[in-house]
C-alpha cells in the first residue's frame, strides 16, 4: 500500500484547525445528526482535489478501497476524488466496471451529502446512462438515506444529457421522504430539468407540487419569476 500513507501525509500538511472545529458542526457529526460519528481533520476541498490530481494515476483501486473505508471524512472524500478521476480516464469497459463495483461495494462509507454529490453523477451517472437503471430504483426505494441521495444525484448526469424520465420517476418515489437532504436533492434535480426544459419541469410540478415538502418545492422553483413562484407557494396553480 505504497501511496496511502503518502496521501495521508499530504492531507495532514493542509490541516486547518479552524476548519477542523467547524466541519463536524456543518456536516452534523454530532449525536443525532445525519453525520453522527464522522471525524474531520480540517482539510479544504480544493486542497483535497489538488492531492487527488497528484496521485490518481499511480494509486491503485485496492488502495483507494482502503482509503474509502477510513473513519476520517477527508480521507474518504479524497478517495472519491481519485475514483472520479480514474473513471474519467478509464479506457475500457472493464476498467469502468471495476471502479463502479468498488463504489457500489462501499456505499456504507459514502455517508454524507458532499461525498455523494462529489461522486454519484460522475461515476454512476455515465456508467448507467445507457444501461438498465434498476439499481437506482432499488436505492431510491430503500430506507437508507445516502443510497436514496445517490439514486437521485446519479440522475444529474442523465439530465445533462437531456434524459429526464428517470429523474422524474425517482422524484416520485422520494416525494414524501421525511429528510430535508432528500427534499433539497430532489428539488435541485427538478430545477436542473427546468433549466433545460421548463415545460417538463412545470408539468411535473403542476401535478405533484401540492404533495411536495415545502423545501423540495422551493428548491425546484427557485429560478421561476416571482409571480409564478408565489402562485406555486400559495397553491394557486
Amino acid at each position: 500500500m505504497k501511496y496511502i500513507q503518502a496521501v495521508k501525509d499530504d492531507l495532514e500538511k493542509h490541516i486547518n484547525f479552524e476548519k477542523a472545529e467547524f466541519l463536524p458542526k456543518f456536516f452534523q457529526a454530532f449525536p443525532g445528526g445525519y453525520g453522527e460519528g464522522d471525524q474531520f481533520i480540517g482539510v479544504t476541498v480544493p486542497s483535497q482535489r489538488k492531492i487527488a490530481r497528484k496521485y490518481y494515476k499511480d494509486i491503485t483501486l485496492d488502495e483507494i478501497d482502503k482509503l474509502l473505508r477510513e473513519p476520517i471524512h477527508e480521507y474518504r472524500l479524497t478517495a472519491l476524488f481519485f475514483l472520479v478521476l480514474k473513471y474519467e480516464k478509464a479506457k475500457t469497459e472493464a476498467e469502468k466496471k471495476a471502479i463502479v463495483d468498488l463504489y457500489l461495494n462501499n456505499t456504507y462509507y459514502i455517508n454524507n451529502w458532499d461525498l455523494v454529490d462529489s461522486s454519484a453523477d460522475k461515476i454512476l451517472g455515465p456508467y448507467f446512462l445507457d444501461r438498465e437503471k434498476d439499481l437506482l430504483y432499488v436505492f431510491a426505494s430503500s430506507d437508507h438515506l445516502w443510497k436514496q441521495r445517490i439514486a437521485i444525484m446519479t440522475t444529474y448526469h442523465f439530465i445533462r444529457n437531456y434524459q429526464f424520465d428517470d429523474t422524474l420517476k425517482i422524484a416520485k418515489v422520494l416525494i414524501n421522504h421525511k429528510h430535508d437532504l432528500i427534499h433539497k436533492a430532489v428539488g435541485w434535480m427538478l430545477r436542473e430539468i427546468g433549466n433545460r426544459n421548463l415545460e417538463v419541469e412545470f408539468n411535473f410540478l403542476k401535478e405533484h407540487y401540492k404533495e411536495m415538502p415545502r423545501t423540495m418545492l422551493r428548491y425546484a422553483i427557485e429560478k421561476y419569476e416571482e409571480g409564478l413562484r408565489q402562485r406555486f407557494l400559495k397553491g394557486l396553480i
